[in-house]
């Protein structure tokens, strides 16, 4: 058996050990690209960047924190870079820079960054258990009850009675859970039998209980943690799933106000020929060259052209909203009615490589970030599965206590009828309560024994089925990645051949319009064919433009499902 100053150096050494615990856990998975990081609630005073500042009594901080914590104002940020593509009060945007300002402006992204960091907050919670509490209390009772004998000491027995009690207690990473106690009682009565009064009693106790079976060592403790430290980095892989999405709408839209460009141009070049062919008609109507009923035709082609551009301009206008709306252009009225510039062109491909379509689905299945949180999540079972296990063991635990009394106050010494009074107080009780002369031991253990624990059996099966449905969905998430690779590797291929297929249709058109101008300049075709020759030319160039964007999309959607888009753009991932 542990001799009492044994047992407080003990306790003491249990308590240093913990002021020097700290958790350390692995870096969390880089969840974070060209975005700034937001502010933390709190700024973190540990080494760990993902748990949040919880200062500890007496601290300034926590007066501050518990008595004067304000409202916090939540005050939106500016749009930001814009005046770095401003130039002669137009926004001249490149791919790049416009993905620059998405990254920097786009709400939707600044949304899910901040799930995150909600989720991350969890770890915080994850370390309540083991934060330290401390209980105080002071009670004052007088009273006065009428005596029923002589023993009693006085004919009316009056009381008074003053306890005050102080605990600290705090659980450690192993399960040990430990006490420190100190309690000073007051009493003051008129019992003339009392050998002290007032009476000043003081007791300082320490105590322990360690789990034997359930919740035993820093490992199963720590489960709650290393649980919350997985399921941020599946948030962060969530997080960066829903960028290349956002990314991939973003790009898209880019591109989409690019074919909108294009198709106005093509538009307006057809409402230009359509214009020289009736100028030209007219003229020859004058001269009397064509019937009157010949310039219908020239007139109708002519309105229809400026209907389209007409119509291609709304669609232009449309695109660009949408392109302003992923920069946060309007957001700001400087910016939300300047012009846009888009300078990229919609080339056509200049790679004929064909795409290895395995080493595609290889390569999704390692980037792709809803895979990788997949995978995490199987992991996180398995922490799950543990945590289960532990709560179906029986619940043994080892108590142990230790108290020191002592006693002090004014004592009244009686022989005979004479009464002598031995002034003392509260000093008298301390010494003792150090001198540790009246111990009072304990020591036992205490079991839990679940007959029959149909709750814990539930859990471990939930964790069991949880794990081989993450398994399950896994093996289906694979098949839907290669799925959809191979479906983007079909549309690019396919959408390639457009381009090249809509070119030469495009080249044969002009060739005919110009074949059918020249019949017509010769006297041996009518104004009909020339029109038609036209219209076919303006449809081919149309063609061109919308699979050439086309084509373009396709490229973004592949770079999208195999996880590429983040890395080919030069958006870095901190």
């Amino acid at each position: 058996m542990l001799l009492p100053r044994q047992l407080i150096a003990l306790i003491l050494s249990l308590t240093l050990t913990h002021s020097l615990f700290a958790w350390q856990a692995p870096a969390p998975s880089p969840i974070l690209g060209t975005v700034e990081a937001p502010e933390r609630a709190f700024r973190p005073t540990l080494k760990d960047p993902d748990i949040l500042d919880a200062p500890s009594f007496p601290k300034e901080n926590w007066f501050k924190r518990h008595f004067v914590q304000e409202t916090p104002k939540v005050e939106l940020r500016g749009i930001s870079k814009f005046e770095d593509f401003a130039i002669d009060n137009k926004l001249e945007l490149s791919l790049r820079s416009y993905l620059q300002l998405v990254l920097a402006n786009n709400v939707d992204i600044d949304i899910q960054r901040l799930a995150v960091e909600i989720t991350r907050n969890s770890i915080t919670r994850a370390f309540a258990p083991f934060d330290p509490f401390f209980t105080g209390s002071f009670n004052s009772t007088r009273t006065k009850t009428a005596s029923t004998n002589q023993l009693e000491g006085a004919q009316t027995l009056n009381q008074l009675v003053q306890p005050m009690n102080f605990a600290y207690q705090q659980t450690l990473n192993n399960g040990l859970v430990y006490t420190a106690g100190f309690n000073a009682n007051k009493t003051s009565t008129n019992n003339s039998f009392a050998f002290f009064n007032p009476a000043l009693n003081a007791q300082m106790s320490f105590g322990f209980t360690m789990p034997l079976l359930r919740n035993r060592g820093k490992e199963v403790n720590m489960l709650p943690i290393t649980i919350a430290r997985s399921r941020v980095r599946v948030s962060g892989e969530t997080f960066l799933n829903q960028l290349l999405i956002q990314m991939a709408q973003a790009e898209n839209a880019y591109w989409d106000g690019v074919g909108a460009r294009e198709t106005l141009r093509v538009q307006e070049k057809a409402l230009e020929l359509s214009a020289e062919a009736l100028k030209r008609s007219r003229k020859e109507l004058e001269l009397g060259a064509i019937s009157p009923l010949d310039i219908y035709q020239p007139e109708a082609n002519y309105a229809a052209a400026e209907i389209q551009v007409l119509q291609a301009r709304f669609r232009l206008q449309q695109a660009e909203d949408a392109v302003r709306r992923q920069i946060g252009a309007d957001l700001d009225p400087k910016y939300r009615l300047m012009p846009l510039v888009l300078t990229e062109q919609p080339l056509p491909p200049s790679d004929d490589k064909e795409i290895d379509r395995e080493e595609m689905v290889v390569k999704a299945v390692r980037l792709r970030p809803d895979v990788r949180a997949n995978v995490e999540r199987i992991a996180q079972d398995d922490l799950v599965l543990k945590q289960a296990s532990n709560t179906l063991r029986p619940d043994l635990s080892l108590r142990g206590n230790y108290t020191s009394t002592g006693r002090g106050g004014d004592f009244f010494q009686r022989n005979g009828s004479n009464v002598s009074v031995i002034r003392g107080g509260f000093t008298d009780a301390l010494d003792q309560l150090f001198g540790f002369g009246l111990p009072i031991y304990s020591f036992g253990l205490t079991l839990r024994l679940p007959i029959r624990d149909r709750a814990a059996t539930a859990n471990y099966a939930d964790a069991v089925l949880t794990k081989r449905q993450d398994t399950l969905q896994r093996r289906s998430l694979e098949q839907t990645v290669r799925l959809q690779v191979l479906n983007a590797v079909s549309q690019l291929e396919s959408s390639k051949a457009s381009v090249k297929l809509a070119t030469v249709s495009r080249d044969l058109a002009q060739k005919q319009l110009e074949a059918e101008q020249k019949k017509y300049d010769l006297g041996t075709q009518i104004i009909f064919f020339v029109l038609d020759a036209q219209n076919r030319l303006v449809n081919a160039e149309s063609q061109l433009v919308n699979t050439t964007i086309q084509y373009r999309r396709n490229q973004i959607n592949l770079l999208r499902v195999t996880g590429e888009l983040l890395e080919e753009r030069g958006i870095q991932v901190q």
